[in-house]
């Protein structure tokens, strides 16, 4: 390891080069990836809403559907303008009443069925099939396009137009997330850390380090926008405790050794002992994410694991280049930090640990009840601003059309015509279903099938399928609308066993029905792993249960709070906020254990020990802390789409609550149970032995 170290000390010119060449093909990589704004897309895909999905897009070319809402405008004006949007690149077909009769037909004399579909007071509704699926770059581009033909009397709603805001909102908060993150934790680090340039130096490193991650994601395909929103922002926050360790390493080893390349090796291989058991806790956090069946976990979760993995080697690489070529001037502008020595905090926690304790047993009980109960809600269009044009164009379909989402119905071809009006009546008359519009509907005495157009055969009846559109008063992801999909789906499968329902409503229900499943699963698989990680480090059964258990009651008390102050969080949150909080703020933990079993292997006391192990690592906690705090809160202040917003203000609480409970929680746990600790753990108060021969090979 000191070798390594040497080396990188040696050759701090040639590191810093390559990494700055290194940032173009990252730069590139950035550019290439694809993001993927659509949420609904990561569901699995063997379920029957999917594969619903994918025959709308294979066969009806109809995965993206737009609601266009004109208000009191004369048929042949609506009629411009739907030839007009009918000839945008991007979209299949545009079906209004012309498509059925001629539009010089008084409305007041059309069959109700006909009528309540396209019209309503002074409103008239056209439906915009676009050819590819809501998040497709041909479906946004004809969006564009379509809002350019639009004007006031119009509004556009549907899936596709709630992705379009979503990608340009994104878009132009992304930069400003960063832009906070790093002021936040420039302020934070200057009243920390005693140099003014080191900030700027961990930035740069950092910086660096999430370049190559980001770039790298070419090599993903796609990442999601909640990944790409968050990422840089998490890996700073995160990654952020290694070169702090780093740097006190470095000045430790300065006071004993004045050779600074000598000095820097040895903090190098120090360092890389010291962050590879917490890296590895972080790492497996994030990985955990990967059980989740929504594939967004493994989106952000394998983005995240890869930016720990190039941050530590940023870590041990380019900050120690860094930090030597600007050795003089990190000296140079050296300055006292406004943290106290913390002596009397110290020996009020230690004083007081029975009361901590107390503490620790009385505060899990509402906090695991908070948490169980907090609310969440699940529908994409509940985090996007109000004033946002899709989200003003549903509600004004929701108030004249009575129609917040539409179902679509996939039946077999050879389904007869009796059974198919059969079914189409039954599910007309279920509650909340204002409209439907099927090639069955109409055939009949109102309309004869010989008037039907072609057209309308190609929309609902394509390739041995049947389509069936389902207006419904009840907004996706409501109980409303899931009890009525299941009696949907009870209806369509006693006539078409095979028969799918899809459309936002079905795909967010099943997201639902996912994620409980995911919460439990990637809670316990993280506990697991970051259980056994600490348990092959310090060799003991106990200790990973105190230390997992401080974090998991820091983890509650985050999810309790919403619950406590009446709020709602969005499904996302509930999710990964556990597996973030106990991946990165473990370490706090790691490092006050860890510098307790030195002080108790030195000879001390357990409350001289702890007091020691508290004074020598609480200003590391506390400045690692507050700088995750800095680098997220800003994101949750200025974002105005509520899933980054609360999302990242869960991470920054939580980054806040970790620290105060490892700070005064965790001691106690460990002074109170350390005769069980030692009982329980190998060589907890003795250093291991080293063979002779291989403790000389390691001076060699």
């Amino acid at each position: 390891m000191k070798r390594f170290g040497m080396f990188i000390a040696k050759r701090r010119i040639l590191i810093l080069i390559i990494a700055i060449l290194l940032i173009f093909p990252s730069l590139y990589g950035i550019a290439m990836t694809r993001i993927n704004y659509d949420i609904l897309t990561y569901l699995p895909e063997d379920l029957d809403s999917m594969k619903g999905q994918e025959i709308l897009d294979d066969v009806f070319h109809n995965a993206g559907t737009g609601m266009l809402v004109i208000e009191n405008m004369e048929n042949k004006d609506v009629l411009s303008i739907k030839d007009k949007i009918a000839e945008v690149e991007g979209v299949d077909d545009v079906l209004w009443i012309n498509s059925l009769l001629d539009i010089s037909i008084p409305k007041e004399i059309l069959p109700d069925k006909v009528r309540d579909v396209f019209y309503q007071k002074d409103f008239t509704l056209l439906m915009v099939k676009f050819q590819h699926a809501p998040a497709a770059d041909e479906t946004q581009g004809a969006i564009s396009e379509i809002r350019k033909i639009m004007n006031k009397q119009c509004y556009l709603s549907g899936l596709s137009t709630l992705i379009k805001d979503t990608i340009e909102l994104s878009d132009k908060e992304t930069p400003i997330y960063i832009l906070w993150a790093v002021i936040l934790a420039v302020i934070v680090l200057s009243l920390t850390l005693t140099s003014t340039l080191i900030p700027i130096i961990f930035l740069a490193a950092i910086g660096i380090a999430i370049l190559y991650n980001l770039g790298t994601n070419i090599f993903l395909g796609e990442i999601s926008h909640l990944t790409k929103a968050l990422a840089a922002v998490l890996q700073l926050g995160v990654t952020m405790d290694y070169s702090i360790f780093l740097l006190h390493r470095y000045e430790e080893e300065l006071q004993v050794n004045k050779n600074r390349n000598e000095a820097m090796a040895e903090a190098i291989s120090k360092t890389m002992t010291s962050i590879s058991g917490s890296s590895l806790t972080t790492i497996a956090g994030f990985l955990a994410l990967g059980v989740m069946k929504l594939g967004l976990g493994k989106d952000i979760g394998f983005v995240m694991a890869k930016g720990v993995v190039l941050g530590v080697i940023s870590t041990v690489t380019i900050l120690p280049a860094l930090m030597l070529v600007f050795d003089k001037l990190i000296h140079r502008f050296k300055h006292p930090t406004i943290l106290p020595n913390f002596n009397k905090t110290t020996n009020f926690i230690i004083k007081h640990n029975k009361v901590f304790f107390a503490v620790f047993i009385l505060l899990f009980l509402p906090a695991l009840y908070g948490q169980s109960n907090t609310q969440v809600y699940y529908n994409l269009s509940e985090s996007l601003p109000k004033d946002m044009q899709s989200i003003e164009a549903l509600d004004k379909l929701k108030e004249e059309f009575n129609m917040t989402t539409t179902h679509m119905i996939i039946v077999k071809d050879d389904v007869p015509s009796y059974e198919m009006k059969e079914m189409i009546e039954k599910i007309e008359k279920l509650n909340g279903i204002h409209n439907i519009a099927g090639y069955d509907k109409y055939i009949g005495p109102a309309i004869p099938e010989s008037f039907i157009p072609e057209e309308i055969k190609e929309i609902f009846k394509k390739d041995g399928y049947n389509l069936i559109l389902a207006n419904s008063n009840y907004a996706a992801a409501t109980e409303e609308q899931n009890n009525q999909l299941d009696e949907i789906n009870e209806i369509v499968k006693s006539y078409d066993p095979n028969g799918y329902i899809t459309g936002e409503g079905a795909l967010t229900k099943d997201l639902v029905q996912i994620a409980d499943i995911d919460f439990k699963n990637v809670s316990i698989v993280s506990i697991i792993a970051i259980f056994v990680i600490i348990m092959l480090m310090f060799f003991s059964i106990s200790l990973p249960i105190f230390l997992v258990a401080s974090i998991e009651l820091a983890i509650f008390i985050n999810m309790a709070l919403p619950y406590y102050m009446g709020t709602t969080i969005p499904f996302i949150a509930s999710i990964v906020i556990g597996c973030i909080q106990l991946g990165a703020t473990v370490d706090y933990a790691i490092l006050l254990s860890t510098r307790f079993r030195e002080e108790i292997r030195n000879g001390y006391e357990k409350h001289e020990a702890m007091k020691i192990a508290l004074q020598g690592s609480i200003k590391s906690i506390i400045t690692s802390g507050l700088t995750f705090f800095a680098a997220t809160i800003g994101v949750a202040v200025v974002a105005k789409m509520d899933l980054i917003s609360c999302l990242a203000m869960m991470i920054s609480r939580g980054a806040v609550i970790s620290m105060i409970v490892i700070i005064t929680i965790l001691p106690a746990l460990l002074i109170v149970s350390e005769k069980f600790v030692s009982v329980t753990t190998r060589n907890w108060k003795n250093k291991p032995k080293l063979k002779i021969a291989n403790s000389r090979k390691g001076d060699r």
